[in-house]
């Protein structure tokens, strides 16, 4: 059994009305591709076009603060939680404090 692979490829599904549906089929087949391919290039220009967009730029910023702000309340957890002085840490270790 092979280890999972976070990074790997995904499999997702989508539901398309018939219309959008035979137009994409027509699109792939007039350019010689797939739906498949279509649609992964659909998201390619999808996802520059947000990289670009200053309104989630603004977003992620504010985010990344949010999860710096939820880490340091979850390591200042871990370290209340674990909370030893430093001579019975340095006991249990074998080293000196010197």
């Amino acid at each position: 059994m092979s280890a999972p692979n976070p990074g790997g490829i995904k499999t997702i599904a989508i539901r398309l009305d018939g219309e959008t549906h035979s137009v994409l089929t027509m699109i792939a087949s007039l350019r010689d591709s797939t739906i498949t391919d279509e649609i992964k290039a659909a998201l390619a220009a999808h996802i520059e076009a947000a990289r670009t967009a200053d309104d989630l730029a603004a977003r992620a910023s504010e985010a990344a603060e949010e999860i710096e702000q939820e880490a340091a309340v979850r390591k200042a957890a871990l370290d209340s939680l674990f909370k030893t002085d430093t001579k019975s840490a340095t006991r249990r270790s074998g080293r000196s404090q010197d």
